[in-house]
Order: structure tokens, then C-alpha cells, then sequence
């Protein structure tokens, strides 16, 4: 994860394996004082990234999103980076919930006057600091493994809003199966996240070129760009160039 110190890292890493973890083993297994310890536990505590109990540490987030977050950290950055540079002083857009997409809230940081809709809790921390954004969480049934409401409540309140963009991510995308998710419940929200939206953004690294979930969203022709890193195949490129999409592609 960007912003965290290497050996912050290392906890974070063997959390994800882990589980809970007391501060004895962390101190014995990275070599560094028990005080040392519950500095860096401190320290993580405060970013919301771990809980900490009694003499131990556990993590926050549920391990499947701590994998996700994990996988294609810079190329996940350089696309949320990218993705935000779209945004203007004083829109309105939507993000979905995923671990690429929420990180765009930490590249608004110095626009004006932004107003997001969102199911994904994870963009809680990004407007809790940055008073340029206000931030309307739908509300429905919280889904720890994505950290996002999802339900009819939550599809309701989005028929309410229409915004100028919608950035979503997504588990896989293919020329001929479009936007693809494990969730059918998840498949929902961004749909209609996408619907309510005048441009739709997809916001994926390479990996997910190819892949196919349990679910179809969308078909890949209704995204208007898509921001990806340089590890698609130039084929891919054009191919997806052909079918009247931007691609943005980052380094």
C-alpha cells in the first residue's frame, strides 16, 4: 500500500496471512523492539488499517480485499491518478465500490466543490480529510468482503442522483462479455451507477483484461473510457479503440 513504510508493510503482509497477530511475534519475527511495534501498530491503527486488541494486532478489512489491495499497487495508483484528472471543480460524479476505483478519492485532494455518490466505505477516509467533497454514502446491506452497501435500499436512492461521471472497476472485462463481477449484487449497484451517469468510466489495471466473472454488468461498449495500465497488449488497445472507446493508457 503507497504511504505505508516498509517494515508498516511487512505487518500488513503478515496480518494478511495471519490473522490476528500479537505484538510478541511481530517483534521477535521483524527484529525490532516491542515498542517499536506499537509505534508502527499505532501509526496503522490511526490510517484505519488494523485493529488492535489487547497486547495483539488484527486487520480491518476483510483478507479478500486486503489480496485485492495488495495486487497491482502502482498500476492501481497511475489509473485512479489519471482517472481523477477527469474531474472538474464543482461536478458531481459516482464511484463504485473496488479497490481501484476508491482510490481515486485521494487524487481530488485540491478540486473545488465536488459532490460524490458512492456504496464503498473506503472512500469515507479520503472525504473525512478533504472538505471539498461531499460525499452521499447510499445506504442497503454492508457487504465486508467489498466494503460496500448493496441491496434495493441502496438501488433506490441511486434513481435520485445524476451525475457527469460514473467510475467503476470491475473483476474482469472481455471485447465479447463486457464487464464482469463474482456478485450478483454488486453487478446491480454498478449498473445502475452506471445508468445515471452522462460518461462512464472504467478504471482497470491489465490483469483484468481477459478474465471473466459469474456475473455480466455491462457490455464493454457502453463504457466511454478506459483507463488501464501499459501492460495491456497494444492489440487489446486497438481493438477496444475500434469499438469507439477512449483508452487511456498510464505508465
Amino acid at each position: 500500500m503507497v504511504g505505508l513504510s516498509a517494515r508498516e508493510q511487512q505487518i500488513i503482509d503478515m496480518l494478511q496471512n495471519g490473522g490476528e497477530i500479537s505484538v510478541t511475534t511481530l517483534s521477535d519475527q521483524l527484529g525490532v523492539s516491542s515498542v517499536t511495534i506499537r509505534s508502527d501498530l499505532r501509526a496503522l491503527e490511526s490510517k484505519g488499517i488494523i485493529l488492535r486488541t489487547r497486547g495483539a494486532a488484527m486487520p480491518a478489512y476483510h483478507p479478500l480485499l486486503l489480496e485485492k489491495q495488495a495486487s497491482c499497487r502502482e498500476e492501481k495508483e497511475a489509473i485512479a491518478k489519471a482517472a481523477a484528472s477527469l474531474v472538474s471543480d464543482g461536478e458531481h460524479i459516482m464511484i463504485t465500490n473496488g479497490t481501484t476505483s476508491a482510490l481515486i478519492g485521494r487524487y481530488l485532494l485540491g478540486k473545488r466543490d465536488l459532490h460524490v455518490v458512492t456504496n464503498s466505505s473506503l472512500l469515507i477516509p479520503y472525504a473525512r480529510v478533504n472538505s471539498n467533497i461531499t460525499l452521499t454514502m447510499v445506504g442497503g446491506e454492508f457487504r465486508a468482503s467489498a466494503e460496500a452497501t448493496v441491496g434495493p435500499a441502496a438501488l433506490s436512492q441511486l434513481d435520485a442522483y445524476h451525475v457527469a461521471y460514473t467510475f467503476t472497476g470491475t473483476d474482469g472485462f472481455t471485447k465479447e462479455h463486457g464487464l464482469t463481477t463474482h456478485l450478483t449484487e454488486n453487478a446491480e449497484i454498478v449498473r445502475k451507477m452506471c445508468n445515471q451517469a452522462t460518461k462512464r468510466v472504467l478504471v482497470a489495471d491489465s490483469s483484468k483484461y481477459g478474465k471473466q466473472g459469474f456475473v455480466k454488468i455491462i457490455p464493454l461498449q457502453e463504457i466511454d473510457v478506459l483507463i488501464t495500465d501499459s501492460g495491456l497488449p497494444q492489440s487489446a488497445v486497438e481493438e477496444i479503440r475500434a469499438m469507439d472507446i477512449e483508452v487511456v493508457v498510464v505508465q
